[in-house]
């Protein structure tokens, strides 16, 4: 069972699991919750808006997996949005929901979650989850507001953020345990809820460009793109369209 710390406002909680990380005082798993972070850190540069009534947490871990850390990385990013998807969906019974590879939940086109996981030294994680529930994308940025969306604005209805984290994270750590033994069986599951198979894609991943159809989420966790100088496999990037 994870120790839980909690706070009315934190600049990011991903930045606070690696600080108690690096001061090796924390019991492990740690879960750190905040009602709103004024630093919400995404993937690079990007940074995650936490709007009044969303949920932002992050899971300290060790996770002693013998793959090498991008795929491990990888599939856990994937074992996260696969979580989310899988609770979120029954509650969106009319709309389309999935998984955008690496990290990102959508609903109707427009995103509704998203995840960032590090790499600590001695093969601890921190697993960052930020989902839009009860927020209104009235009070978001306005690049934002375009983009992102929330259970509360699908459904009209507000949800028990608690019920929602705790169902999420018994997802995640049954798929944490299996990824140990069957690490195939996380892929199989982002690639059964991605949204990207058949679409054109165009990803940076350093200081390359690929573009190519997206042939879905191979069993290691890459994303498969067929490029017109073959197939790639790739393992972290930024989606550009």
């Amino acid at each position: 069972m994870a120790q839980v710390e909690y706070h009315a406002t934190l600049s990011s909680t991903n930045d606070r699991a690696k600080q108690c990380a690096a001061e090796g005082t924390a019991s492990l798993p740690l879960l750190i919750v905040a009602d709103e972070q004024t630093s919400g850190r995404g993937r690079g540069s990007n940074r995650w808006w936490t709007g009044k009534g969303s949920l932002a947490c992050s899971l300290l871990l060790d996770f002693d997996d013998p793959a090498s850390d991008r795929r491990r990385s990888a599939l856990v990013a994937l074992a996260a949005a696969a979580a989310i998807t899988e609770t979120v969906s029954p509650l969106l019974p009319s709309h389309t929901v999935g998984l955008h590879w690496p990290n990102d939940v959508f609903a109707e086109g427009r995103k509704l979650a998203g995840v960032l996981v590090e790499g600590l030294r001695d093969r601890r994680l921190v697993v960052g989850i930020g989902l839009n529930v009860n927020n209104s994308l009235r009070e978001a940025p306005p690049t934002v507001e375009k983009t992102a969306t929330t259970l509360f604005e699908l459904t009209g209805i507000a949800h028990d953020r608690t019920k929602v984290l705790v169902a999420i994270l018994e997802r995640l750590a049954g798929a944490l345990r299996e990824m140990i033994s069957r690490p195939e069986q996380i892929a199989a599951r982002a690639n059964a809820v991605c949204l990207q198979h058949g679409q054109t894609l165009t990803i940076q991943t350093g200081r390359r460009r690929v573009c190519g159809r997206c042939r879905g989420i191979a069993a290691d966790g890459a994303l498969l793109l067929d490029t017109p100088e073959g197939r790639e496999k790739l393992y972290s990037g930024v989606v550009l369209r």
